[in-house]
């Protein structure tokens, strides 16, 4: 059998991902502030790369814009013409941005800082006053670093003995130190343990209350009133009294010391109101503007005495700056299509609120753009918009829709807001059930299966209706 190499041409379509494009589509799910530090941290890789100076980001007058104009001497002779045509405005000393933004003087920073008190700061402090015996703190500081947001032991009595290795009955001893501390309820294993704390600290130990608490959990925990007015021998009247001094006691008494930090959103869209149209303006504030370094450019022309390799470096860093202006554009044009697409779309949202908010799908915009549903998909990652009815992530606005008998589609968030209300408003004594929510619906035109209604109320966190009577 032989064997021969022969050569042939075969003409074959691949879909490859450049660097640049790579790079493109990495920037489009990235939020300001991600997109912020990125550019610094291009600034401080790539020498070619600067941010513009603040006094050249003011509006110039129109006799030194004419003077720009004017043809200058060209020193460049790098070959590679293509970027003077694509990238012209990124190469000019006195490059500036398309939308000028105007320098706000911000407070002094010691105006924001403050200081609080955490959950176990304060049980250090209570223990330092309590007790003076070394091995005792040492157990209520392993007790303490084993107790999570909301104050509750995450670790068994066996597993701090090990910690030490202390004796079982000293971490016993400590443990219920520390469960007199304040919050009553502090360092308890579970939630049965914390709430018969504060039933002893408030001198109810022996009373009905405590019983509940004790042997009857579930019941109380399922609403099952009649069954533990049953068990206890008591009429339902009296064990609610009882029941509602339960229902006052914190479950959480770690979560007081323990706040959860408040997340602020810078707006990605500012959408503002220009007469009668809605208009998508980009927040850019923060984002350094970026140019190409002139004294770096200049390293490329040919008369200086410059060696190869200097050359080559300067011009590799030259085409990584050029792409990176060029994808950051790229993006923030795409964001303003996307938002400004999502307006036309949701006019109605814009005007009258949530109650008009329309069913919208990526593919809606994408097709509207001209764009991929994947681009769209990423432009509307971590991205927020300020609008007139509050601030809303980009996803808020893309929702399934149901047909309603007028002909139209109604967004699955405006349902959901309709059963809240109709449960806001009917009659706590005789709760409607989802059958009867379904009706009113359908009344409206709107018809949805019981398990939909049962599926949107357990989202909205609302009881069923017996739950909601018991409670009542």
């Amino acid at each position: 059998m032989a064997i021969s190499q022969k050569l042939h041409t075969k003409l074959v379509q691949k879909l490859i991902l450049t660097p640049s494009l790579q790079q493109a589509i990495k920037l489009l799910p990235m939020s300001t502030l991600e997109l912020s530090e990125l550019l610094t941290q291009e600034m401080v890789e790539n020498p070619l790369l600067e941010e513009v100076p603040t006094e050249e980001l003011q509006p110039v007058d129109a006799a030194q814009e004419k003077q720009e104009e004017k043809p200058a001497e060209k020193t460049d002779t790098w070959d590679d013409q293509d970027y003077e045509y694509f990238f012209g405005d990124y190469l000019d000393d006195g490059y500036r941005p398309h939308t000028p933004t105007e320098v706000k003087e911000l407070p002094p920073i010691e105006n924001t800082l403050s200081t609080s008190t955490s959950l176990s700061d304060h049980l250090l402090w209570q223990l330092s006053m309590q007790t003076d015996d070394p091995s005792m703190r040492e157990i209520g500081e392993a007790v303490i670093g084993n107790l999570d947001d909301d104050g509750q032991l995450v670790a068994t009595v066996e597993e701090l003995a090990a910690m030490g290795p202390w004796p079982i009955e000293q971490v016993e001893q400590a443990l219920k130190l520390l469960q007199s501390f304040d919050p009553i309820g502090i360092a308890a294993r579970d939630l049965q343990e914390c709430l018969l704390l504060q039933l002893r600290h408030l001198g109810m130990g022996g009373t009905p209350a405590e019983k509940i608490v004790t042997d009857h959990m579930r019941l109380l925990q399922n609403h099952q009133v009649p069954e533990l007015a049953r068990k206890l021998g008591m009429s339902i009247d009296d064990l609610k009294q009882h029941i509602e001094l339960i229902r006052h006691l914190d479950p959480k008494p770690g979560s007081r010391y323990n706040p959860s930090q408040s997340q602020y959103v810078i707006p990605d869209v500012y959408v503002v109101k220009v007469e009668d149209q809605y208009v998508a303006v980009l927040n850019e504030e923060g984002l350094p503007q970026l140019r190409i370094s002139p004294v770096y450019r200049r390293l490329l022309d040919k008369n200086a005495d410059n060696s190869d390799e200097t050359r080559a470096y300067v011009k590799d860093k030259f085409r990584s700056a050029l792409w990176l202006i060029k994808s950051v554009e790229q993006r923030q044009k795409t964001i303003h299509k996307v938002a400004t697409s999502i307006i036309n779309f949701q006019r109605d949202f814009l005007d009258h609120g949530i109650e008009y908010l329309r069913p919208l799908v990526l593919r809606d915009v994408a097709n509207d753009i001209g764009m991929h549903e994947s681009t769209v998909s990423r432009v509307v990652t971590n991205k927020y918009m300020h609008t007139p009815q509050g601030v809303f992530e980009m996803k808020y606005f893309f929702h399934s829709g149901i047909a309603s008998a007028y002909g139209e589609a109604v967004s699955s968030v405006t349902i959901k807001q309709r059963i809240r209300k109709i449960i806001e408003q009917e009659d706590p004594r005789k709760p409607l059930s989802d059958s009867k929510i379904v009706n009113i619906l359908q009344r409206e035109g709107l018809a949805l299966a019981r398990r939909t209604i049962a599926k949107y109320r357990e989202e909205l966190k609302i009881p069923t209706s017996n739950q909601r009577k018991v409670l009542y």
